[in-house]
């Protein structure tokens, strides 16, 4: 389970140790391995023309960034915490629609961080165009969010419940 607003996100304890797991790589042995591809590059010579070296600097920086970020979700992260079955669509909660109204052609997906990845939904953040159309509203009620292609497009939320893990 996942919820994330501005203060918390919410994560099933094994989507908490799987991230947990890429932070202590990333800070430990990835970091090491990285540091030890620019040292190798800057051995050789000119660091103005030298191709590897930037491209470990340029590694070095997605890395770090990812380590910050998963510094951050960590920490304000609560583990094993469902959120309250209140029925109107929010981070956390495992929503069914119907597009255009039609309850042959419908879909089930969490709303919640792009960081977590069920194996069973497709999880879609609450600020995607879809998650954004959803949120706030209750099983019965319609919806509508803007496409890609700028067009609109509405679904009805047929139930709304706490995601359980």
């Amino acid at each position: 389970m996942t919820q994330t607003s501005e203060s918390v996100t919410w994560l099933t304890q094994e989507a908490y140790d799987q991230l947990k797991a890429e932070l202590e790589y990333l800070s430990g042995p990835a970091r090491a391995l990285i540091i030890a591809k620019i040292e190798e590059a800057r051995q050789e010579g000119d660091l103005k023309e030298n191709a590897g070296y930037h491209a470990a600097r340029e590694d070095q920086g997605k890395q770090e960034l990812r380590v910050r970020q998963l510094t951050q979700l960590l920490e304000r992260a609560k583990v094993g915490e469902a959120p309250e079955d209140t029925g109107v669509v929010a981070p956390g909660m495992v929503v069914t629609i119907a597009f255009d109204g039609d309850p042959d052609d419908t879909m089930t997906f969490l709303v919640g961080s792009r960081e977590y990845v069920s194996d069973t939904l497709e999880t879609f953040s609450p600020q995607s165009p879809l998650g954004k159309g959803v949120s706030g509203k209750k099983a019965g009620e319609n919806a509508v969010y803007e496409l890609p292609n700028g067009k609109k497009s509405s679904v009805k939320i047929l139930s709304v419940k706490p995601h359980r893990g």
